[in-house]
């Protein structure tokens, strides 16, 4: 018998093969689309996907700014971030944050379904959001997935 065929394959830096990816944000529901695109970035999505190594692909996101939220959420959702000074806790609610920055409802959703340690700061370096439908990032010839 051939015991080499039992052998783990562990993918490292050096073995790992990224690509780009283009994804449409344009009528999809928030949580559903940020979920497939924590996932494509962390590269579960590939059979030689390690825990430990980022072997996920760059995820370039257009139309961030046509995404939807399901209920009320769009009004009623808090977005809290701390200043770090005595009363310095800010709310703002998805509406505002849209009129403001369009991107970083996506980018927030996305980043909280990543790893919370140096791993997952590394992972969210690998998406790129955008609000309309161009991108700079022609030159890598991405492939379009429909989420």
């Amino acid at each position: 018998m051939n015991t080499l065929s039992y052998k783990t394959v562990s993918a490292n830096k050096a073995t790992v093969d990224k690509q780009w990816v283009v994804v449409d944000a344009q009528g999809e529901i928030l949580g559903r689309l940020s979920s497939k695109i924590a996932m494509i970035i962390r590269g579960k999505n590939k059979p030689s996907y390690t825990p430990h190594v980022d072997c996920g692909d760059n995820v370039i996101v257009i139309n961030a700014d046509k995404v939807k939220l399901t209920g009320n959420k769009f009004a009623e959702k808090q977005y809290v971030s701390y200043t770090g000074y005595p009363g310095g806790q800010k709310f703002i609610s998805p509406k505002e944050l849209m009129a403001k920055h369009p991107t970083r409802v996506v980018e927030k959703a996305v980043r909280g379904m990543l790893p919370k340690n140096r791993l997952g700061r590394a992972l969210y370096k690998n998406l790129f959001v955008y609000a309309g439908a161009e991108h700079p990032h022609e030159a890598q010839s991405p492939k379009t997935i429909k989420p």
